[in-house]
């Protein structure tokens, strides 16, 4: 069985599915022949952890559309920014190549691993928080704090961070903690993938399109970024061999041999998810905005994205090769809802629909700087956009599986 390879970019477009066949990914002196079973398995945990943050962070999308808490208003992606993030996410996806070529790969991979622990943190206390609300009583005494840090006094003064949270926000960040405390300590696959999952629902909740117009040319330009950099040239294996990161979801395909313990892994990058993702949630924003209590268009690009990600997992195997999950995803989520907008008569009003008339006019765009204040969401929201357009974090002292794009 020929050996895989992965491709992975900045966190907006990550690598595609991975199948591992290398005990040693470092040196490749040894190979692994996952079992059928094993192989089902990853597979099949991979496609429904993929599900997850789409689904749940489109339904959690329409609740943050209609919010009138300014710390909870999404960034708002234009046509502008959507027809420049595959150059922004070239330019970024080349810079790593070069900084990894020229600066050591230990020391570069270990402020990444700081950086990603505080995000993981973050994004985790975030995506838990409305779990907190029910799992406490009404009657739970919940005291507000606030952290501000300002510059200056008097009429100079300067807000740099101005944090609001209350007693249940500080039980999710104790929670979070401790997860990242295991990730940045043990690199294990499960803390992964609990900062994997909450990084892919808070991007699908939080990062909006403003129209169907936007989504087809921000999906056919990293359709196009992604055929390249895969088929084009190395730099993406190059830049996945240098680090690990919690951007990405892994299950080891061993794990019926080895248990929690397992380290041959299949992978499916979170970009791959959160991209087709905020599509997917536009829709149903739309399905809402039509009032006629059906949810046709989301649940046909959900049922897309399940097509095209078993056909990626299908061609794969099929050629021994790896694929660029983007390559098959783009044409499913966009071509299913617009047929079915054809045979519905409704392809106008789909692409008339505007997204951010649900929000305030002054929503921030995902251009801008963000801004570090407000509620724990608002601070999360902030860190995420800034993962948007930099980059993962690494797995230290662990054998990293041969990558796959």
């Amino acid at each position: 069985m020929s050996e895989a390879e992965q491709i992975p970019a900045p966190a907006p477009v990550l690598d595609a599915l991975n199948g591992t066949n290398g005990t040693d990914a470092l040196n490749a002196t040894a190979k692994f022949v996952a079992t059928t079973e094993g192989t089902a398995l990853a597979y099949g945990s991979l496609v429904v952890m993929a599900l997850l943050p789409i689904f749940f962070g489109a339904l959690r999308s329409v609740t943050c559309s209609k919010s009138k808490n300014a710390s909870d208003i999404p960034e708002t992606i234009t046509s502008r920014d959507a027809a420049r993030f595959p150059i922004i996410a070239s330019c970024t996806l080349f810079g790593l190549y070069l900084f990894f070529k020229v600066f050591s790969q230990e020391y570069v991979n270990l402020l990444l691993s700081l950086y990603f622990f505080v995000l993981g943190i973050l994004a985790l206390s975030h995506t838990m928080s409305p779990l907190m609300g029910r799992i406490f009583p009404e009657s739970f005494p919940n005291k507000q704090y606030q952290l501000l840090f300002t510059q200056c006094s008097g009429e100079s003064r300067q807000e740099l961070l101005n944090y609001e949270f209350d007693t249940k926000n500080l039980v999710s960040l104790i929670i979070s903690s401790a997860v990242g405390v295991w990730y940045l300590l043990k690199k294990h696959w499960i803390a992964n993938n609990l900062f994997g999952l909450a990084f892919a629902l808070n991007g699908v909740e939080l990062l909006h399109l403003n129209n169907v117009s936007t989504g087809c040319i921000l999906l056919g330009g990293l359709f196009v970024y992604d055929v390249f950099w895969v088929f084009g040239t190395n730099v993406m294996v190059t830049v996945a061999k240098s680090f690990e990161a919690p951007i990405k979801l892994v299950f080891p395909q061993d794990l019926l041999e080895k248990g929690l313990g397992a380290s041959n892994f299949a992978m499916l990058g979170l970009g791959d998810i959160v991209i087709p993702g905020i599509f997917i949630a536009l829709l149903l924003r739309f399905d809402v905005s039509l009032k006629k209590n059906s949810r046709t268009y989301f649940y046909s690009s959900f049922l897309a994205y399940i097509f095209g990600l078993g056909l990626t997992i299908f061609v794969m195997h099929t050629f021994k090769h790896a694929q660029p999950a983007l390559l098959y995803l783009v044409p499913a989520c966009v071509g299913f809802p617009v047929i079915v907008a054809l045979f519905k008569g409704e392809l106008t009003e789909m692409f008339s629909y505007e997204s951010s008339q649900e929000v305030f006019p002054g929503s921030p765009r995902l251009t801008s700087f963000p801004t570090v204040s407000g509620s724990p969401a608002s601070l999360a929201r902030s860190m995420d956009a800034v993962s948007t357009v930099t980059g993962p974090s690494p797995y230290h002292r662990r054998p990293q599986p041969s990558p796959l794009m």
